[in-house]
């Protein structure tokens, strides 16, 4: 075996077709592209996306669904019995982020009521639900 024998198995590359190179070829006239339409112009050749022929499409025809606020995803949850864990009197968004009970990609947090609160604390700067603040001022805590 010598380098200049090498050459691969039969049938391992196929040469490309030549399209638009006369009747002869069977791929002469159209090249392969049927008469007319889309598919047969030159450019892009391809329709958008959802494109149904000029019908209209199916993500128009359905109606809009749902809202998302963009607030909502810098804004932390944090759960009210998780506030016990935290020896400070005075809780602001400094010593929950301290706490870890808030991600780093918050940029504010508002407290849920979840659980029960059994000492007093104060919640500055921070937004708490109505039933949140409730149970806070019920523990002899406020909300400032």
């Amino acid at each position: 075996m010598r380098m200049n024998t090498l050459k691969p198995a039969d049938g391992a590359r196929k040469e490309r077709t030549r399209v638009g190179r006369g009747i002869g070829s069977g791929l002469g006239k159209t090249a392969g592209r049927g008469h007319k339409g889309s598919y047969a112009r030159t450019g892009k050749g391809k329709i958008k996306p959802g494109f149904e022929g000029g019908q209209m499409p199916l993500q128009r025809r359905l109606p809009k669904v749902g809202f998302r606020s963009k607030l909502a995803k810098d804004t932390a949850e944090v759960l009210l019995y998780k506030l016990e864990l935290i020896e400070a009197e005075t809780i602001d968004f400094a010593t929950l982020r301290a706490a870890k009970l808030v991600p780093a990609t918050a940029k504010q947090a508002k407290v849920v009521k979840k659980g029960e609160i059994t000492r007093r604390i104060v919640l500055q700067g921070v937004a708490a639900t109505a039933g949140a603040k409730a149970a806070i001022e019920a523990a002899g805590g406020r909300v400032e």
